[in-house]
């Protein structure tokens, strides 16, 4: 493995590095973003449940809030559901925006690293190809061994970029849409709280107890 990455250059080091930093991000974002701890299911039940039993007390909100990004949601907008279903939902909505940043963590660098690999690749095949023609040009083309260097290290790097750059890029769009999709999952079950809580509350004519 040294040799191969001795053989392409100093281009290497980069790549090798940036495939190192994309590879920590797949698996640290693999494992932040579960459906099993952003959404876990039957949150909103279990909430409403603690509501209608006079339990959701300031100890179970600060619970909630702690425990998963759509708790922290619920716990929003159960804060400030005696202001109206208005601002219960732009309450959420703004601890959302923040919410989704927090998802989204690393991903431009995920997709930074996509991008310019294929680029630190190139420029390593640019390199090598200087190389080859300052050997034509000292020991002209009858000695084969002379150009196999410059040669190597355009293919090697430009192997190497393209090896690190499409599985990061794929890794890219799929954690991107798993967002998208967790971001949906917490957009529907926090409305589905506003409506109950906020119907409830038309009905009684004031707001659950805490």
């Amino acid at each position: 493995m040294y040799e191969i990455i001795k053989a392409g250059g100093w281009v290497m080091w980069p790549i090798l590095i940036s495939s190192v930093v994309a590879t920590a991000i797949v698996l640290e974002r693999l494992w932040t973003l579960r459906r099993t701890r952003i959404a876990p299911a039957g949150l909103v039940l279990q909430v409403w449940q603690w509501a209608r039993e006079g339990k959701l007390d300031a100890r179970r909100v600060q619970s909630l809030r702690e425990e998963s990004p759509l708790g922290r949601l619920l716990a929003t907008g159960i804060l400030n559901r005696h202001h109206g279903r208005a601002v219960m939902q732009e309450s959420i909505e703004d601890v959302g925006r923040l919410v989704i940043h927090q998802l989204e963590r690393y991903l431009n660098t995920l997709g930074t690293i996509a991008s310019i690999t294929p680029l630190l690749g190139l420029l390593g095949t640019v390199f090598g190809m200087i190389r080859v023609f300052n050997v034509m040009t000292l020991k002209g083309v009858g000695d084969p061994s002379a150009l196999a260097g410059g040669i190597g290290e355009a293919l090697i790097t430009t192997a190497a970029g393209l090896l690190v750059a499409i599985p990061a890029l794929a890794f890219y769009r799929y954690l991107r849409g798993r967002v998208d999709e967790l971001v949906l999952v917490m957009e529907h079950e926090a409305m589905k709280l506003v409506e109950v809580m906020q119907g409830q509350r038309e009905r009684d004519g004031e707001g659950l107890p805490l």
